[in-house]
């Protein structure tokens, strides 16, 4: 039998960031959520190394229903990989090194949200997602 003590479900919970500016993320967030109702939001991921692979990141519209592009961009040499399941026709990512993964401003829907994983120097994974999110062409 497990030993739960009383503060077990502030330990699991993800911390929450909002984003309101374009801006470039460090490895050391990592494991947060960042949510975002701004338009026009570029965000850029950090490059994946040796020492970072694993890190993961969860992004989140929040703004009204055709009101948010969001823009993720990797480092110059990482690419997007993965699809996103979507009942008329899949997200798939390009896997194309320096192209950036969006959620395109015209589907978009408040609750659309991406998980990105560093599996691989280079290689960013889609790990979950709801939406209609677009590799850069």
């Amino acid at each position: 039998m497990a030993t739960n003590s009383s503060n077990d479900v502030l330990r699991a919970r993800s911390k929450q960031n909002t984003l309101t500016t374009t801006q470039t993320l460090g490895e050391n967030q990592a494991g947060q959520e960042f949510n975002i109702a701004t338009d026009a939001l570029v965000i850029t991921l950090p490059a994946i190394t040796a020492n970072n692979i694993g890190m993961e990141f969860l992004f989140r519209n929040t703004g009204a229903d055709g009101n948010n592009i969001i823009t993720l961009s990797p480092a110059s040499t990482d690419s997007v990989n993965g699809s996103i399941a979507n009942a008329a026709a899949d997200s798939v990512a390009g896997g194309v090194a320096n192209k950036d993964w969006i959620n395109t401003k015209a589907t978009a829907n408040k609750g659309d949200w991406c998980r990105l994983k560093a599996v691989a120097t280079t290689t960013w994974y889609v790990t979950g997602g709801v939406g209609i999110w677009a590799s850069e062409s």
